[in-house]
């Protein structure tokens, strides 16, 4: 069964926000983390960084060169 693209974007979102969501609940510090992230701009530029490569973790690897 294929699911439409849309779809399939969906469902990856869905399943990093409940990651996200879960990862929060068991590593309070993490969430405390980023409160002082967004508060402090040289803390925030890991933070964009961290999260810059987790997305392209997720989504870039493994895709095969268009070409």
């Amino acid at each position: 069964m294929s699911l439409h693209p849309r779809a399939k974007a969906g469902c990856q979102l869905l399943v990093l926000l409940a990651v996200l969501a879960g990862l929060l609940l068991l590593f309070p510090s993490a969430f405390g983390f980023v409160e002082r992230a967004a508060r402090e701009l040289r803390y925030l530029w890991w933070l964009v960084l961290l999260v810059a490569l987790a997305i392209w973790l997720i989504w870039g690897v493994g895709r095969r060169p268009k070409g």
